[in-house]
């Protein structure tokens, strides 16, 4: 049996930009910012910003001078990605 596929790029353009991909984006950056709250002192400043490239995507951030410490110290951010269930990759730039 043959299976003649050819990959869509625009469609899945589209769907990657899609509401629904949003929505599950935020809601993981929402939880991810939930669970840094629960490390780090009282009051501390975290924003979930949410942004589009060629996808839905948003970032975490801890906007405290002392944030640095404590990812380097506590990995704060990389243990609330993980408590959400997010794969964790090392981050490298093109060589």
């Amino acid at each position: 049996m043959l299976i003649d596929f050819r990959l869509d790029s625009a469609g899945v353009r589209e769907v990657l930009r899609g509401n629904e991909v949003r929505q599950l984006i935020n809601g993981k950056a929402g939880e991810v910012a939930a669970n840094v709250r629960a490390m780090v002192p009282s009051g501390t400043p975290i924003e979930v910003r949410s942004y589009t490239t060629d996808r839905g995507a948003a970032t975490v951030v801890v906007a405290d001078r002392r944030a640095m410490a404590w990812q380097a110290r506590d990995g704060i951010l990389t243990r609330a990605a993980g408590f959400a269930q997010l794969e964790i990759r090392e981050w490298r730039t093109a060589r």
